[in-house]
């Protein structure tokens, strides 16, 4: 009996670690069914392939293929960088003089392909194609959060408390700013200055877009000959300045005056961030920031709610807001950049500039022919430390007295520069880019490097 009784009792245990099994197998396959149903991919498969091929594409380090660029026989081809061609760019033009002209900020490309994976965006066919958000604005709420998290991080603007309007690049909020900060019905526009050198783009669009409003009246000097207190008066400020990446504040300050304050290079990689800026209006862009000059995206932070809203109705009136794609592709950018507290992206960045700005400087300084701008060593409340310059730009001077046209000078010497005369400083100048490709950069070292030996041997067959 105590036999059977045993045997009665294994078998009873067996048959429930059994059917625990079998429920426990069950489980894991129901489990998995699930999941795999969640999450496998179907409709985003041959998107991401596609993209993957495309981003395989060979084109030796000097150029790239793009899902939108030119097909020839089926397949994307490549577009190469300044001074290559070829079928995979990998033959080098001689002789090819060093595009230097614009602010593209390509120095970046290599950090966004190390972040492939964290940065890629696939998007439905379907997704956003209403005019407004499920608010019926035209503002991803998500992306401001993120951009008032970024500025909190970066310690370069103060955003609580702000309101925040987003732009087809900051290009389209300069002439916003200068729309809203304008009188209506004055019996005089208003003056809309800036301080040489500066950005032409302030000239440009508010000649272009001139109303009886506003008008462009140059540079800040002529408004400090004048009786401040009488003058409506809208300044430009750009901090760090483009080209000479000097930290400037408003001039005028009548009762009347009032500030645009475009901090597009307003970032640890290219300055060292004293303190966060708190001025009224304050200006940012997403190509300065991440490199991505393409998306157009840009933003401003403003103080005051009428400013605000005749800022919004502008680019509300204009554009209908800015494209939801660019809003997505930048919160998609955005959370990269934020992730480890912005240390990765302006460490890397900071690092680039930094060195591409003391490999000029070097090559500068055994020169007498040309100098660049001085910028001192600052400490810098982001990186926690006394940081040398790292600038987006040299503005280089000229300054043998027979040089008087700088830009013919580097021209000739294979350099294609910006001219001074553009910034509404002197020929003698001449803005160089430091932001571009590395290809570009080594092509403008190269060159320089060559104007400086000359230099050297003519000054021996002097002697």
């Amino acid at each position: 009996m105590g036999a059977k009784t045993d045997q009665s009792s294994r078998y009873n245990k067996y048959a429930y670690a059994c059917l625990l099994c079998s429920i426990l197998v069950n489980i894991f396959f129901s489990y998995d069914h699930l999941v795999s149903n969640k999450w496998s991919l179907s409709w985003s498969t041959s998107a991401a392939a596609e993209a993957e091929a495309v981003a395989s594409i060979s084109c030796s380090g000097h150029g790239r293929a793009y899902l939108d660029g030119l097909v020839v026989d089926g397949r994307p081809i490549c577009e190469c960088n300044t001074c290559y061609d070829g079928p995979d760019c990998s033959n080098y033009i001689p002789d090819c003089p060093a595009d230097v002209n614009s602010g593209d900020p390509l120095f970046l490309e290599p950090f966004w392909m190390q972040n492939a994976a964290s940065s890629a965006l696939v998007v439905a066919g379907w997704h956003r194609m209403s005019y407004s958000f499920g608010d019926h604005t035209f503002t991803s709420q998500e992306l401001e959060k993120s951009i008032r998290k970024l500025h909190s991080i970066a310690g370069n603007a103060v955003a609580e408390g702000k309101y925040i309007v987003f732009g087809t690049g900051s290009t389209q909020l300069l002439n916003a700013a200068v729309h809203a900060l304008s009188l209506d019905n004055s019996s005089t526009p208003s003056k809309v200055v800036v301080s040489i050198p500066f950005y032409p783009a302030y000239e440009l669009q508010t000649e272009f877009f001139a109303t009886e409003d506003y008008e462009f009246y140059g540079d800040t000097s002529l408004c400090k000959n004048s009786s401040e207190d009488s003058l409506n008066v809208i300044e430009f400020v750009t901090s760090p300045n483009n080209p000479d990446g000097k930290l400037r504040k408003a001039v005028l300050n009548g009762p009347y005056a009032k500030s645009i304050n475009d901090h597009a290079y307003n970032w640890p990689h290219f300055t060292a961030i004293p303190s966060p800026s708190d001025e009224d209006l304050m200006i940012f862009t997403l190509s300065k920031l991440t490199g991505h000059a393409g998306v157009r995206f840009g933003w401003a932070l403003i103080k005051d709610k009428d400013v605000y809203e005749r800022m919004s109705t502008y680019t509300d009136d204009n554009t209908f807001g800015v494209s939801r794609d660019s809003q997505l592709r930048a919160l998609k950018l955005l959370k990269v950049v934020l992730e480890g507290d912005g240390r990765s992206i302006f460490k890397y960045a900071y690092e680039t500039m930094r060195k591409r700005w003391e490999g000029l400087s070097q090559a500068v300084s055994l020169s007498t022919r040309f100098t660049i701008q001085e910028i001192a060593p600052r400490f810098c409340t982001f990186f926690q430390h006394v940081r040398g310059p790292s600038p987006a730009y040299a503005w280089l001077k000229c300054e043998r007295e027979e040089d008087e046209l700088c830009y013919q000078v580097l021209q000739a010497g294979g350099i294609l520069g910006r001219d001074g005369t553009l910034f509404g400083a002197s020929s003698r100048y001449v803005r160089l880019s430091l932001i571009k490709s590395q290809d570009d950069f080594d092509q403008l070292l190269q060159h320089l490097n060559k104007l400086v030996l000359q230099e050297a041997g003519s000054t021996k067959a002097d002697i």
